[in-house]
């Protein structure tokens, strides 16, 4: 697992929070101090704590589980999206579509729907239609595929799911706490930590700070995912051994 030191942290500007006036007094024990009325956080606890989420993260990759990935700040969105794409875990960029979590069957209608206007293009039924309807079905796929076509490979409910600024997707935040789905969350000065199981004291407003982050969470999901690759390969080798013996006792 790629773990970041308190230099690096610093470099990136994890430490750096908000004003004193935006601050959540919930922040206040991963707070270091106040300097010309910004204050910075204390980059021991985010290491402590980042730690501590990377090897969660780690086990639920290595169970095979999904984790969803959530960010819709302009900062934020290409990080995230980059990092989500590369580990094959589904991820919002754009708006947080109401009841993806708490009404999660209806939005995979939606997702079928996307899917078989696919398979319309594929076999070549969409060509049988007027020019019009050809019309209405493509801005309705783009439509689809704005709003759905990062998760459409998420077909049951992620075991987890990763936020960068619970301000801002709080609608993400309280639908997964209202299903008892383990939140992560970078937690800048202004946000409340306590609404995440596993809040990130840092900075989420600065790419590089965003980026140093997920950086060390994509190591450490990497390694899950790796891990379980190695376990299932090796369970398989030994299935195919014991029918070897198997075979040859016969």
């Amino acid at each position: 697992m790629s773990k970041k030191n308190f230099k690096e942290l610093l470099e990136s500007g994890v430490h750096f929070g908000h004003l004193k006036k935006k601050y959540n007094p919930a922040m206040a024990p991963y707070i270091f101090m106040e300097r010309s009325g910004i204050h910075i956080i204390d980059l021991n606890k985010t290491i402590a704590m980042l730690d501590d989420a990377s090897a969660a993260l780690k086990q639920i990759a290595k169970s095979g589980k999904k984790i969803l990935f959530v960010a819709t700040k302009k900062q934020a969105k290409e990080i995230l999206a980059e990092t989500a794409k590369s580990l094959n875990m589904p991820y919002i960029t754009e708006r947080w579509p109401g009841g993806l979590l708490t009404n999660f069957s209806t939005i995979r209608k939606s997702i079928k729907k996307m899917q078989s206007i696919d398979k319309m293009i594929e076999d070549g039924t969409v060509d049988t239609l007027s020019k019009r309807e050809r019309l209405q079905i493509s801005r309705q796929r783009s439509k689809l595929e704005l709003n759905f076509g990062s998760i459409v490979k998420m077909t049951r409910m992620p075991e987890a799911i990763f936020i960068v600024d619970t301000n801002k997707e709080h609608i993400a935040v309280a639908e997964a706490k209202k299903l008892g789905i383990r939140s992560f969350a970078m937690n800048d000065t202004n946000t409340n930590p306590k609404l995440v199981d596993f809040p990130i004291p840092s900075n989420d407003d600065a790419s590089k700070s965003i980026s140093c982050v997920l950086e060390v969470i994509k190591s450490a999901i990497q390694e899950g995912l790796d891990e379980r690759a190695a376990a299932q390969s090796k369970k398989a080798d030994e299935k195919k051994e014991k029918a070897k013996k198997i075979t040859e006792e016969k």
